[in-house]
C-alpha cells in the first residue's frame, strides 16, 4: 500500500463522492484504473462537464484546453490537486497535494515528461494530463526494451502537436496503441491532415508507402520510421550456415549495411524474396498482420469440400497445401465443413497436401475450458484416426476471436492444457498446434509448446495482431479470401502464406509401417548426406536428428538438448527424402514411432546418464523413460480416486500393447531402443553399425536386459534412481520440465511426487520397476526358447 495514493483516494471520495455521477475508488492504497477513473470524472465537475464519464474524451480536452496550460499560479486549486495526486498514483512526487503548483510538482512534471520524450518545461498542456490519469507506464518496465522506448519517446516528441496524436506510453513494450501511434507518424508525414490521418492501415496509407522505397544509402525520416518498425518486430529468425541465428535491428536515420542486414533476415523469416532492400511488400510485413494480402500463397485453408475441379483449380493457382477441418458437432445450423469421405484421396490425387484443423466452437471466451480441451482433443483424435492421419500429424486447434491477454491466461492456456492431455491420453498418436492471433500463438506456444502456429493474420484489428511480431513458430499465415477457379471448379478459399521448413501436411493417410530393411537403407542414405554435409556435430547425431525433427523440436526440447540442424533437415529433404515414421519391431510386431525413438538416441547421445546410476538425473534420461514416467505418474494422479494405489496402477496400466495412455509398451521399447543405440554411438559406432547390428543381428533380442542392467543396475539402485526421477531438482530444466509433463497428463494444478507422502511415492516407484523386471524376465524366457530351438 502507497500511502500517498490513499491520500489521493480517500481526497477524491470525500470531495466528490456526494456529486452524481461520480464513481467512488477503493481507499486501498492500491494505484489502478479505478483510482485514474474517479480523479478523471472529478476533473469532468470542476471543468463543469454534467455528463461525466470514466472517458477522458474531446469534451473533457476542449474544456481543459480553454484554461491554458496548468502550471505555477494556476488558481483552479482542486484541478491541481487532481493533477498531484495523478502524479502520486503514477509514481512521482506530486508536491503537498494542497492545490499549489510548488516547485516538487514542477521538478515531477519535467521529469515526467522528459521520461515521455517531450521538453522538459513544467507546465501541463491537456494532452499530458490525459496521459497522467491513465495507467501507461513512462519508465523501462519489466520485459521492455531500451530499443522500442526510445522510439516511442521520438514518436511522442515528434508527433504530440498533432491534434490526432495523444501521448503512448514509453515503457518499452511493443502494444496496440504504440502500433496506431506509428500509423499515424507515416500517415502525417505522407501528407495527410489530422482529420484525413485515423491510424487504420487502409489504402491511402498503402499507396503512399508504395513511393518509398529504401536501400543501402537511403537517409532521413522514411529510414526513421522503417527503422521505427523494424525496432518494434523485435528479432528476425533466420536460418545460416551453422544454424538459426537472430538480427536486431536498431533505430536509424541511416539505411546502412546493419540494417540491411536486418531487413534480409526479416524477409526470409517472413518468406518474402530475400533483397535486403524495403520495398511495398516488406513495408507491409513490418506494419501489419497480413503482410501485403496480394502477394501469392502456397497454401490455404477452406471449409468446402475440395472436389477434382476445385484441386484443378487451386493447383493451376499454384496452391499446394490446404487446410480442411476433421469434423464438427450437431448444431441448429451445420456447415458440413469436415473433410467428405473420399475426399482426402482426390486432394492426393491432385498433388495437394493436407493439414487438419480442429474447431468445434471457438468463438467466445466462455468456450474455452480445460474439460473442452480435453474433450475436443477427444474428439480431434478420434475423427483423425478415422480419415487415417498418420501418427505424428500435427492438427490445428483453434481460436476463433480476439482474446485478450486475460482471457488468454484465464481461459485459452488452460484449454490448450486440456487438448495436450486429451491427445496424451491417446497415446501420443497426434501432436497439437494453434490457430488464433499472433498472441494466442506465442503465449499457447509458451506454455503448452505448440508444435506450430496457423496465425490468423487477416484479422488486422485484432488486438492480439496488433503489437505482436509473428510467432517464431509460425508455419502459416491467414492474409486474405479470396475465390479460385471457375464454374464448378470454383472455390472460397483463405489464402494463407506457407512457411518454408515448417509443416508441409500430409500427402498421404494410412500409411503402413517400414519394413527393417527399408528402415536401415534409410537410415544408411540419410547418413551419406550427413557425411557429405558440412556441420561441427557428428554424422550420427545430424541423423538422429533428423529423425526426432517433426515432433521434437520445440521450444521444450531445444531448451532440453538443443535444436536440431535446421539446414541439414532442408538438406535431407531437398535431397528428396520421403520420411519413414513407424517402423514394424521384429520382436513384438508392433510399429516404432522413428521420431521418439530417434528423440531418446538423440538425447542419450548429446547428455549421456551419469557414471553412477544414483548421482543425477540427465536430460538424456528425461528425453526417455523419465519423461515418460514423469507423464505416467501424472495419469496416475489423474485417475487416483480409481487406482489409490500406484504399484496397482503401473501393474494393470504400464507398458501394454494398447493404443491409450502415455507409456505404452511401445514407449519402453523406444526408450530402451534409444538407450541402448546412444550407448552405441557414444562407443563410436556409427548409426549406420548399430542399427544394423541392433536390429538385424538380434541385440533387439535382449533390449530390455541391457537397458536395465546399464541405467538401473538392480531393483534397489532402480528404484532410488526412478525416485529421483519423479524428485531430484538438481537441475532446474528437468524440475520445471516434470511440473510441465505431470500436470500436462494430470491436470492442472497435479499434486507433485515431492509432495506424496513416501510410502504411496515407493508404492508407484516400486510398480515401475517391478515392471521392467517383468519385461527383463520375459525376454530371458523367450531367448533361451529361441536357443533351445536352435533359432539363434
Amino acid at each position: 500500500m502507497d500511502e500517498k495514493v490513499r491520500a489521493a483516494q480517500v481526497w477524491v471520495n470525500a470531495t466528490y463522492g456526494a456529486i452524481p455521477g461520480y464513481s467512488r475508488c477503493s481507499e486501498d492504497g492500491i494505484s489502478g484504473w479505478r483510482t485514474m477513473y474517479s480523479l478523471t470524472r472529478a476533473l469532468q465537475i470542476e471543468l463543469g462537464i454534467t455528463a461525466i464519464s470514466d472517458n477522458f474524451g474531446p469534451t473533457t480536452l476542449s474544456r481543459l484546453s480553454a484554461l491554458g496550460d496548468i502550471g505555477p499560479g494556476s488558481t483552479r486549486t482542486n484541478i491541481v490537486k487532481i493533477l498531484q495526486h495523478g502524479l502520486f498514483c503514477k509514481g512521482y512526487w506530486g508536491g503537498l497535494q494542497d492545490g499549489n503548483y510548488d516547485p516538487q510538482t514542477i521538478t515531477s512534471v519535467q521529469t515526467l515528461k522528459a521520461n515521455m520524450g517531450l521538453g522538459p518545461n513544467g507546465y501541463v498542456q491537456p494532452k499530458i494530463f490525459k496521459a497522467i490519469l491513465t495507467m501507461d507506464a513512462y519508465t523501462l518496465v519489466t520485459g521492455g526494451s531500451e530499443k522500442v522506448r526510445s522510439v516511442q519517446q521520438w514518436l511522442n516528441g515528434r508527433y504530440t502537436n498533432r491534434t490526432s496524436f495523444f501521448i503512448i506510453p514509453s515503457d518499452g513494450i511493443f502494444s496496440r496503441d504504440v502500433q496506431k501511434a506509428l500509423y499515424l507518424a507515416i500517415q502525417f508525414e505522407l501528407g495527410m491532415t489530422d482529420d484525413q490521418a485515423t491510424g487504420v492501415f487502409g489504402p491511402g496509407t498503402q499507396a503512399g508507402l508504395r513511393s518509398h522505397p529504401l536501400s543501402t544509402g537511403s537517409s532521413g525520416i522514411w529510414v526513421q520510421l522503417f527503422s521505427a518498425a523494424a525496432v518494434f518486430n523485435g528479432k528476425a529468425k533466420f536460418l545460416g550456415s551453422d544454424g538459426y541465428k537472430y538480427e536486431e535491428a536498431s533505430f536509424s536515420t541511416a539505411f546502412n549495411s546493419a540494417l540491411s542486414g536486418y531487413v534480409s533476415a526479416f524477409q526470409s523469416f517472413s518468406e518474402l524474396p530475400v533483397t535486403g532492400n524495403v520495398d511495398f511488400a516488406t513495408w507491409c510485413q513490418a506494419l501489419v498482420s497480413t503482410g501485403d494480402p496480394n502477394r501469392p500463397g502456397t497454401a490455404a485453408d477452406c471449409i468446402t469440400t475440395v472436389t477434382d475441379a476445385r484441386a484443378a483449380a487451386l493447383r493451376a493457382a499454384e496452391y499446394k497445401i490446404v487446410g480442411r477441418y476433421l469434423d464438427e458437432r450437431s448444431s441448429s445450423t451445420p456447415l458440413n465443413k469436415q473433410i467428405q469421405p473420399g475426399e482426402l484421396d482426390t486432394i492426393f490425387r491432385n498433388g495437394l497436401s493436407v493439414f487438419p484443423i480442429s474447431q468445434y466452437y471457438g468463438g467466445e471466451v466462455g468456450y474455452f475450458t480445460y474439460t473442452q480441451g480435453y474433450a475436443d482433443a477427444l474428439g480431434a483424435h478420434a475423427a483423425a484416426v478415422r480419415y487415417g492421419f498418420d501418427a505424428g500429424t500435427v492438427i490445428y486447434f483453434a481460436v476463433d476471436y480476439d482474446a485478450t491477454q486475460l482471457e488468454i491466461e484465464s481461459h485459452i492456456i488452460p484449454y490448450f492444457r486440456g487438448v495436450v492431455a486429451g491427445l496424451l491420453s491417446q497415446g501420443k498418436r497426434y501432436v497439437h498446434g494453434v490457430y488464433g492471433s499472433r498472441n494466442v500463438c506465442i503465449e499457447v506456444t509458451k506454455f503448452t509448446y505448440s508444435r506450430w502456429s496457423f496465425v490468423s493474420g487477416m484479422s488486422t484489428g485484432f488486438s492480439g495482431n496488433m503489437g505482436f511480431p509473428l510467432p517464431e513458430n509460425w508455419s502459416f499465415n491467414q492474409i486474405q479470401t479470396i475465390r479460385v477457379g471457375a464454374g464448378g471448379g470454383a472455390i472460397e478459399i483463405d489464402k494463407n502464406i506457407h512457411k518454408a521448413g515448417t509443416d508441409y501436411g500430409v500427402s498421404s493417410v494410412n500409411n503402413p509401417s517400414s519394413s527393417l530393411n527399408a528402415f536401415i537403407a534409410y537410415i544408411e542414405r540419410i547418413y551419406g548426406l550427413a557425411l557429405s554435409y558440412s556441420s561441427n556435430r557428428s554424422p550420427s547425431q545430424l541423423v538422429v536428428e533428423f529423425l526426432r525433427h517433426e515432433e521434437y523440436n520445440n521450444f521444450e526440447w531445444q531448451q532440453l538438448i538443443g535444436g536440431v540442424d535446421e539446414g541439414f533437415v532442408r538438406h535431407v529433404k531437398n535431397a528428396g527424402i520421403v520420411m519413414i515414421r513407424h517402423v514394424r519391431d521384429p520382436f513384438y510386431g508392433i510399429d516404432l514411432n522413428v521420431a521418439h525413438l530417434g528423440a531418446t538416441c538423440n538425447g542419450l547421445y548429446v547428455s549421456s546418464p551419469p557414471a553412477h546410476p544414483l548421482s543425477v538425473i540427465s536430460a538424456g534420461d528425461v528425453t526417455g523413460w523419465a519423461g515418460d514416467l514423469m507423464t505416467f505418474y501424472g495419469e496416475w494422479r489423474r485417475d487416483v480416486d480409481a487406482y489409490p494405489s500406484g504399484h496397482t496402477y503401473c501393474m494393470e496400466k504400464l507398458a501394454k500393447v494398447s493404443d491409450a495412455g502415455t507409456f505404452k509398451l511401445r514407449d519402453l521399447i523406444e526408450d530402451a531402443d534409444g538407450h541402448n543405440l546412444a550407448k552405441m554411438l557414444r562407443a563410436g559406432t556409427h548409426i549406420v553399425e548399430a542399427m544394423d547390428v541392433y536390429y538385424q543381428n538380434n541385440g533387439y533380442l535382449s533390449r530390455f536386459g541391457h537397458f536395465f542392467a546399464d541405467r538401473f543396475e538392480t531393483v534397489t539402485t532402480g528404484r532410488v534412481v526412478a525416485n529421483l526421477a519423479l524428485t531430484d531438482n538438481n537441475l532446474p530444466i528437468i524440475a520445471a520440465g516434470r511440473i510441465y509433463l505431470i500436470n500436462s497428463t494430470g491436470g492442472w494444478p497435479t499434486l507433485l511426487p515431492s509432495a506424496l507422502p513416501t510410502a504411496e511415492l515407493d508404492e508407484f516407484v516400486n510398480g515401475f520397476v517391478d515392471t521392467l523386471e517383468a519385461k527383463v524376465a520375459e525376454e530371458e524366457f523367450r531367448l533361451r526358447k529361441l536357443r533351445a530351438e536352435g533359432k539363434i
